[in-house]
């Protein structure tokens, strides 16, 4: 999948007309149409921290049992330098998305980005090469939808608050602080267990919660107690304090406070040493 991922990125910047929030575009999807839940099978959808924050708690699944169930991580592309999962098809129903049934998406309040801005796309220009690159949003013709280029005309603003996107992108937008930190556009490479440590803390916030409120990690930080209250209940305030944690333990980023004195003491063992 990583190289079918990568020949789709290479032919979407070289090929593929680039739009801006206020240029327009046709569409329409209803039951009505031959094609309807046609797009739901054989589909790359890569998933975001916060799709996958809500697809578990709309199941009321664990994150661990989640990631086992419904999450493929193909291997990293060469250029690649953060893992991305994309969720599983369901090979024993003609690589149908586990979600759809007959009447449409199961979990359409939940459902992610990328069915929710169907069929506009999102891409960027930025590389190591070309760290300013612009941002932009694209169009996905598929022979399989029969929708685009009919009914309304609206704008890819007026889509993304018809599609109801505004936390999605929001959360998005964090998670960029993240994907495109400068750590990573320098050229440096995270080692297998760091990458594993990001996946860990963006996309399985049970496990994430445990290593925060299980181990020593409290008295590592200073943390307002509010916020430690929050951190235990609420998993959108969590994914945010994840994306800090990252940016801290991985690209030595000081978004997190290291408390004094956890770090005295700490000083105090070395120097007995």
């Amino acid at each position: 999948m990583s190289k079918q991922v990568e020949s789709m990125e290479k032919r979407i910047l070289e090929e593929y007309p680039r739009m801006g929030a206020d240029d327009t575009f046709c569409f329409e999807c209803h039951a009505g149409l031959s094609c309807f839940t046609q797009c739901c099978r054989d589909v790359s959808i890569a998933l975001t921290p916060y799709d996958v924050l809500r697809l578990k708690n709309r199941l009321q699944m664990k994150s661990q049992d989640f990631v086992e169930q419904h999450i493929l991580l193909p291997p990293m592309a060469q250029k690649q330098k953060l893992p991305t999962p994309f969720l599983k098809m369901n090979e024993e129903d003609n690589k149908r998305c586990p979600f759809v049934k007959e009447g449409g998406c199961s979990v359409y309040e939940d459902r992610p980005w990328a069915c929710r801005m169907y069929p506009v796309g999102l891409a960027s220009s930025r590389s190591d090469a070309q760290p300013d690159g612009e941002e932009f949003f694209f169009l996905i013709r598929s022979e399989v939808c029969k929708g685009l280029d009919r009914g309304r005309t609206m704008t890819i603003r007026e889509w993304q608050r018809d599609q109801q996107t505004q936390a999605h992108d929001a959360a998005n937008e964090a998670f960029k602080a993240v994907t495109l930190h400068r750590f990573l556009r320098d050229g440096y490479v995270l080692e297998p267990e760091h990458r594993q440590m990001f996946f860990m803390a963006c996309y399985n916030l049970d496990r994430f919660r445990e290593f925060v409120f299980q181990s020593s990690f409290l008295k590592k930080f200073e943390i307002d107690p509010k916020r430690v209250d929050a951190l235990s209940r609420d998993d959108e305030e969590l994914l945010k304090f994840a994306y800090e944690w990252v940016r801290f333990a991985l690209f030595h980023e000081r978004t997190l406070s290291v408390d004094r004195d956890y770090e005295q003491a700490k000083r105090k063992v070395l120097s007995a040493q």
